[in-house]
């Protein structure tokens, strides 16, 4: 195992007791939401996934050894801005967010409509003091795979150096065992290859990297969890290949991931327990069903808090919800929980004020929202508080206020400032997704990480 960190990992600071954090509320009026709803529990598999990953015959990676190896780069022109956009056609006419950073993808990868940019995360959310090893800083983000051919190739992750603007993609994949082989598979909507959703791409909407573990969010399920030192090397590997950008898994001896050098399996899911409601139903209270988990992101500004939401388009019946998770309830010792016997419970959810929103993160008891609104618009963030008062942990959100945002924003994660024991508010990063609007024949890719201050 490689010691990599300058601290400790992340502190755990709620404890976790029997099978349950806090009682289930029932809704006590129509504007009140179920928290039932929202509790989540182990995978069924138990430590199998876990064990399927350590199972495989490959030569481990870790962080550091892709950190000190990224081979991408924007082609042309600065791949990191401070101050301002990377990517001016990121921006929409007349508008000027606050972007305090701004990092630029190559141009493959900003024009591509293979893969779309979804979730973000740093390592800032990864622990408190914001550093990995000897002065890396990453930023992450998701892409899922649109199934422009035949070949499913599910999610990528890719390690950014927020200085120098360079990164490298990581494959995410799915571990399995069959006639004595250990496999893996592309991370699809469903694993099951009898199920129509297994020729789906997962669509990885939010991402939060915290310890060693990195949570995805599911749509239809939850989170899919992977684990940081358990990242496997092909490039390194006597039976593993960087060639074969169609193949994946064992293939008569050698093992493949779509011409990706690292490969990172899945090792456990956190899942819901509800019934799957329909989706942006204008029901609430305890006949809503399970959300749908469109974004993610992380609270550090007291304990370390969970948070999830769904989207819902502006000409559905209700904006969405969102709803929070003490991260204690995830772990036991500091290790994820495998045991299907198991309950995580939300401590709090809320309906959104807003539609079309892609990204929730909250500090300080209050709420950011990010708002999208087209191929050309540029985005909203809006900001929010909870329109109840203590002890009352459901109800609405109320807007608060708005500001500009890039075009397309996504996935929020937040950046504080300050320092661990003292956080201040610091910044917001996104990503935007899209690659250019094809159909008017404008192909000029308007993708962009970039960080703005709230």
């Amino acid at each position: 195992m490689e010691w990599r960190r300058r601290t400790p990992a992340p502190a755990i600071t709620v404890a976790l007791t029997g099978t349950a954090l806090i009682a289930l509320q029932s809704p006590a009026s129509a504007d009140v939401l179920s928290l039932a709803n929202f509790q989540l529990r182990p995978n069924a598999y138990g430590t199998a996934l876990r064990d399927r990953a350590d199972a495989l015959p490959l030569k481990k990676g870790t962080v550091t050894n892709i950190m000190n190896d990224l081979n991408r780069k924007r082609d042309d022109g600065a791949p990191v801005t401070v101050g301002g956009a990377c990517n001016s056609a990121a921006v929409g006419p007349g508008v000027k967010p606050s972007i305090q950073r701004s990092l630029c993808f190559q141009d493959d990868d900003n024009e591509s409509t293979q893969w779309y940019p979804q979730g973000v995360t740093t390592v800032a959310d990864m622990q408190a003091d914001q550093q990995w090893g000897d002065g890396y800083q990453p930023v992450l983000v998701s892409w899922y795979d649109a199934n422009t051919d035949s070949t499913v190739k599910g999610v990528r992750v890719s390690f950014m150096n927020r200085t120098t603007g360079a990164y490298r993609h990581v494959l995410l994949v799915y571990p399995k065992q069959s006639n004595g082989i250990t496999s893996y598979d592309s991370v699809r909507v469903s694993q099951d290859n009898t199920n129509g959703n297994y020729n789906t791409s997962l669509h990885a909407g939010g991402m939060v990297w915290y310890g060693d573990y990195l949570f995805v969010a599911d749509t239809g399920r939850g989170f899919r969890v992977f684990d940081m030192r358990r990242i496997f090397d092909l490039g390194a590997s006597e039976n593993g290949t960087t060639d074969g950008d169609h193949l994946i898994g064992y293939q008569n001896g050698t093992y493949y991931g779509y011409g990706y050098r690292y490969i990172m399996p899945q090792v456990g899911s956190w899942t819901h327990t509800a019934a799957t409601g329909t989706k942006c139903s204008d029901n609430v209270g305890a006949e809503d069903g399970s959300p749908n988990f469109s974004h993610t992101s992380l609270d550090r500004s007291g304990t370390d808090t969970l948070i999830a939401g769904e989207y819902c388009a502006g000409t559905e019946d209700t904006n969405g919800r969102v709803a929070t998770w003490p991260m204690a309830g995830a772990f036991s010792g500091g290790e994820l929980i495998m045991d299907p016997d198991r309950r995580w419970n939300a401590n709090a959810a809320y309906t959104l004020p807003v539609s079309n929103v892609q990204g929730a993160t909250r500090f300080g008891g209050k709420w950011y929202l990010s708002q999208s609104h087209g191929l050309t618009s540029a985005g909203t963030l809006h900001t929010a508080v909870p329109d109840v008062r203590p002890p009352a942990v459901t109800g609405p959100l109320r807007a608060t206020g708005d500001a500009p945002l890039p075009i397309g924003p996504e996935d929020l994660s937040h950046w504080p400032g300050g320092s661990a024991t003292s956080p201040t508010l610091g910044a917001i990063w996104s990503v935007s997704e899209h690659p250019g609007n094809k159909s008017n024949g404008d192909g000029e890719g308007r993708r962009m990480v970039w960080a703005v201050n709230p």
